[in-house]
């Protein structure tokens, strides 16, 4: 059976979050990505905390590739590179705007190589603007988005985010649409083009709920004070007797209605929207919910039909059936003989015809450089004098 990408080949430059968990999709689901690291490999392969000899995050975002190491700062390697993407797809780029170009590798030159190639350039703040050329990290992103401003409770601070949101559903995600709506479009005009995916852009584009309720209510959103962020009593998070917690979505009536009676506050049916009363019911709930265990109120609400759910973390998470019938947290006992077991994500998307697969193969710096070479038309002897040169 075959999968959807198959045929693709991608060149990464990327290293660490955003770029490597988008190829990382694309090879998951068939594409041949060839990772382009320098001699001192991926910087997610020496960044804390290790499993054996390697960051462990580099095994959860760089499964089912190859890699080539390259020093793009020398002659002979900006010609090899030049030389792979003449039969190459894709070509990930998450450095700053301007680095590519001081190689003398941007999108102008290499379609000149090759018409056809899909360049996608990922970075914080796109390749155009004041901010193009400036440094960030997700918590700098999402601050500029106006989401952590908007994260948190009423009564905190602005809070961080567990998931790294800017990089992966602002970027990485982002960053894999554009790559296949440009293969599609390649497809009917034959040309390649320059993917420009600012992680920022991402970002602002996921606020669309939020910028919904700004412009019907022509108020300013606050922190833990809007529908869906903590202002009424039926989407809230309440906490248990044993101090754990348990989530409620109930804004269909219906659903607001069977929780009250279960819970046997009838009285707040008919309060579900009033305003003025909502910290009222919030705290009348919440003295009721410290009555019974997360477990008991699960037993209290098995047969019902409301949006209510427990507040996981990562264990329970990974071993709740819906998760594990769809085969989303794989275990790896005792990595590589490190003693540690590996949590790895599964695939997100299941097709019916072509699925994706996931080998669990992660490659070695340059395990695969040889190999390329050879394939790209290099001798073992070029190879041989690329390696004493410090080219590869």
């Amino acid at each position: 059976m075959s999968l959807p990408l198959e045929g693709i080949r991608v060149l990464d430059l990327s290293s660490l979050l955003p770029g490597p968990f988008c190829t990382q999709i694309l090879a998951d689901y068939g594409a041949e990505v060839i990772k382009i690291e320098n001699n001192n490999g991926d910087r997610g392969r020496w960044s804390h905390p290790f499993i054996d000899d390697q960051g462990a995050r580099f095994y959860v975002v760089n499964r089912n590739k190859k890699s080539i190491t390259l020093d793009l700062r020398k002659e002979e390697g900006l010609a090899i590179f030049k030389s792979l993407v003449v039969d190459s797809d894709v070509i990930m780029d998450a450095f700053r705007p301007g680095v590519m170009d001081k190689l003398g590798l941007n999108y102008d030159v290499l379609k000149k190589i090759n018409e056809r190639i899909i360049y996608c350039a990922l970075n914080g703040f796109g390749s155009t603007g004041p901010l193009s050329h400036t440094a960030a990290h997700d918590i700098n992103i999402l601050s500029l988005a106006g989401i952590t401003g908007l994260t948190g409770t009423k009564d905190s601070g602005p809070a961080l985010s567990t998931l790294q949101l800017a990089g992966t559903a602002g970027g990485s995600l982002y960053a894999v649409m554009a790559i296949l709506m440009a293969l599609i479009n390649r497809q009917k005009s034959g040309q390649g083009q320059f993917c420009d995916v600012s992680m920022m852009d991402g970002a602002i584009s996921l606020l669309a709920y939020t910028l919904g309720e700004w412009s019907g209510t022509g108020v300013m959103p606050e922190r833990g004070n809007a529908l869906l962020t903590g202002a009424f009593a039926f989407y809230q998070i309440y906490e248990t007797s044993d101090n754990k917690y348990i989530s409620l979505g109930a804004a269909e009536s219906k659903f607001w209605e069977e929780f009250c009676e279960r819970i046997g506050k009838p009285e707040y049916v008919d309060d579900q929207w009033k305003q003025e009363v909502q910290e009222e019911m919030i705290a009348g709930i919440r003295t009721v919910m410290k009555e019974k265990s997360q477990a008991e109120w699960l037993e209290t609400f098995i047969d019902a039909n409301i949006c209510l759910a427990p507040v996981l973390n990562l264990e329970e998470m990974s071993e709740h059936p819906q998760v594990v019938d769809r085969d989303m947290i794989i275990k790896m006992k005792n990595f590589r003989g490190s003693g540690k077991d590996m949590f790895l994500s599964g695939l997100p998307i299941k097709f019916s015809d072509t699925p994706g697969e996931i080998k669990l193969n992660f490659p070695e710096t340059g395990e695969h450089t040889v190999e390329i070479l050879l394939a790209a038309g290099y001798t073992a002897e070029d190879i041989e004098l690329f390696k004493i040169n410090g080219v590869i």
